[in-house]
């Protein structure tokens, strides 16, 4: 999801599957300040929620900034019949560690639930 979308799915008050493990970080009090207003903005919302899905959000961008590197293996033809390259750049790593820590809080979360 967008950042510019944050505003809309907070009023719409949807809510993602959550993992059980809990994290605990102090803010600059710039963004504190900025957490708070955003809560009093949208009281449906707790500042938890909020930076769970600002987090979420900058964590989308961040994977679709990284820079895509032409490898010399073709993987895929686009529409046109042109050759598609190994992406060389830190995108693949991203995807691969992050499927590889889905699977490691899906185990943990059914061990909880056991």
């Amino acid at each position: 999801m967008k950042i510019n979308e944050l505003a809309k799915y907070w009023e719409d008050n949807a809510k993602a599957r959550l993992t059980t493990k809990s994290y605990s970080l102090r803010l600059p009090l710039q963004d504190a300040a900025r957490i708070a207003a955003l809560s009093e903005m949208y009281p449906k919302r707790t500042a938890e929620e909020l930076i769970g899905e600002l987090l979420s959000s900058a964590l989308d961008e961040l994977e679709t900034s990284f820079p895509y590197i032409a490898g010399t293996r073709i993987v895929a033809e686009d529409e046109q019949g042109d050759p598609l390259y190994e992406d060389l750049g830190p995108t693949p790593r991203f995807l691969d560690l992050s499927k590889k820590y889905m699977t490691v809080l899906k185990e943990d979360q059914k061990a909880a639930n056991s």
